[in-house]
């Protein structure tokens, strides 16, 4: 019979799953909530623009 406790004692994580892990944690990716927050913030500098330049004319 299996003794788990015993084979819990040998085991050992693969290094490529620890180093996928590494990797994935570590990229600094842009997801969709990053490109909507950047536009709304690109829209309103934008809009901030036009109605300074219209107050001035």
């Amino acid at each position: 019979m299996i003794n788990f406790e015993d084979e819990l004692k040998k085991f050992h994580p693969s290094l490529e799953v620890e180093d996928a892990e590494d990797a994935i944690y570590n990229q600094d990716l842009t997801d969709m909530a990053d490109i909507l927050v950047k536009m709304i913030k690109e829209t309103e500098t934008k809009t901030k623009k036009e109605k300074k330049s219209d107050e001035v004319q």
